[in-house]
């Protein structure tokens, strides 16, 4: 597998440190507010990288972050009179479900920054008593120009650098680019050598990732918005405390735009993921994500997330059809088929999903093909395929059922109609009614009654339920 190395900014063979072990680290969310697409398309790349590499046979350990300390969390914390504990708490609880609402798996090991300032503190110390960092009036900071590296990741020469977007300048600092690694706060701090504080942003996922990953892991990856200041000054305070190189490999996903602009809370232009959940199912969103290669840019519009839930409805109708026609067991072994090895050939070429995801569209041709033919074997080859990298890439192929709750309501609203059933049947809730009223159609069907059958079909389209009949049975889906 070869992946893009931002530090080098070549693509190379992906050699992992330790054999068939993989050590991956991502920059998590801070939680002070609701996720948005932007945070989407970050997890969702790294879930479907976590998942290919587990397919491909690796032992991976992946760490992604919590920032439950900040000056955003301690801003809300202010405005809405409660503590920093309990907004992060809330805003995480609903970064969570987010994940699980977009079928991104939990990460191996998910820390919280506010649980891991021990190691802060170790590591910080270790900087100052080498000489790259020093404490004054209670803030601890790091000195940039002692690191002979710094820039490289960004490709910036250190003369061109000026103070990121959490670095401010201060009198106090020896040099404007000096970044801090502990800030002293009296109101909201904990207990440091220092001073009663926190620490700055960086140090956390420097400390984070060593106590948990190691000092030198394989991967550390995040949005492209984090390349500079955080990912590199994370490089440079992690190789100045432990003496190594900290990351082999640097990958970074691209921005999502609206109208060219990148999606972000402080420009107040983004889309929430509640918000596009209301409107478009988790698939769809990952397929309009995963369409696009991940280093680039992603521009958000209508349109787009129309095609891409078009294009999902084709992947889910003809799993579901092949399912159907040959079940889910004894499916045969696809490993060695010309269709996954052309599939791994994409995902080997830099993670490129977009002719990954080609090879499951022609899938979906070649199922749809089987059917109609009626050739078993074909049928179960494609089955068998389409469900193996439908989930690697991280898609739930099999469409949620309506709760029994919204199925009754719809069916309450045509029930009227359906002069055929009895007063008990009507007390039905929702799946016995369902059952009960396809069981009053197939009995219609049998007696050749096409009014009643067509009827009930006819009824079912206007609540948005499809009725699909087969030798062996009717089966009904949501459309």
């Amino acid at each position: 597998m070869k992946l893009h190395n931002t530090f080098s900014n070549t693509i190379e063979e992906f050699k992992p440190i330790n054999g068939n072990n993989v050590t991956m680290y991502v920059c998590g969310p801070t939680v002070y507010d609701y996720p948005h697409l932007g945070h989407a398309r970050c997890y969702i790349t790294w879930d479907m990288l976590y998942r290919y590499l587990k397919f491909l046979g690796y032992n991976v350990k992946y760490c992604r972050n919590i920032t439950d300390v900040d000056d955003k969390i301690l801003k809300k914390a202010r405005e809405e009179q409660t503590t920093a504990e309990v907004i992060s708490r809330r805003y995480y609880e609903i970064f969570a479900e987010s994940m699980k609402k977009l079928n991104v798996l939990k990460p191996d090991v998910e820390p919280f920054a506010t649980k891991t300032l021990g190691e802060m503190i170790s590591i910080i110390k270790d900087l100052i008593r080498n000489g790259y960092a020093y404490e004054v009036e209670g803030d601890v900071y790091f000195r940039v120009k002692k690191f002979k590296d710094y820039g490289m990741l960004s490709k910036q020469p250190i003369e061109d650098l000026v103070a990121g977007a959490r670095v401010e300048a201060s009198s106090i600092k020896e040099d404007v680019l000096d970044f801090a690694l502990w800030k002293k706060d009296e109101e909201f701090g904990y207990p440091s050598p220092w001073s009663k504080g926190r620490p700055g942003w960086h140090i956390e996922c420097s400390a984070m990732s060593r106590k948990h990953l190691g000092k030198t892991i394989d991967i550390h990856a995040g949005g492209a918005d984090l390349i500079f200041p955080h990912h590199e000054n994370e490089i440079a305070q992690s190789e100045c405390a432990n003496g190594c190189k900290f990351v082999n490999y640097w990958l970074h996903n691209g921005f999502v735009t609206i109208n060219k602009e990148k999606m972000s809370k402080s420009l107040k232009n983004f889309v929430t993921i509640d918000d596009m959940l209301a409107n478009y199912d988790a698939n769809t969103i990952r397929l309009f994500i995963l369409t696009n290669h991940y280093r680039m840019p992603v521009e958000f519009s209508s349109e787009a997330l129309d095609g891409a839930k078009s294009g999902w409805k084709r992947i889910q109708t003809a799993a579901n059809d092949v399912v159907r026609y040959v079940g889910k067991d004894n499916l045969p072994d696809i490993t060695d088929t010309e269709e996954v090895k052309t599939f791994k050939e994409a995902m080997d070429n830099d993670l490129n999903t977009s002719k990954a995801l080609a090879v499951i569209f022609e899938c979906v041709t070649q199922t749809n093909k089987a059917i109609a033919e009626k050739n078993i074997e074909n049928a179960k080859k494609y089955a068998a395929i389409l469900l193996k990298l439908t989930d690697v890439m991280g898609f739930n192929i099999e469409k949620e059922r309506l709760s029994e709750d919204e199925l009754q309501k719809r069916l309450l609203s045509v029930i009227d109609d359906m002069d055929f059933l009895s007063e008990e049947d009507r007390k039905l809730s929702g799946y016995s009614l369902m059952n009960k009223i396809i069981e009053c159609r197939n009995k219609a069907r049998s007696e050749k009654n096409w009014a009643v059958a067509d009827k009930v079909r006819a009824l079912f389209d206007s609540i948005s339920i499809v009725l699909k009949d087969t030798k062996e049975s009717t089966v009904w889906e949501e459309k």
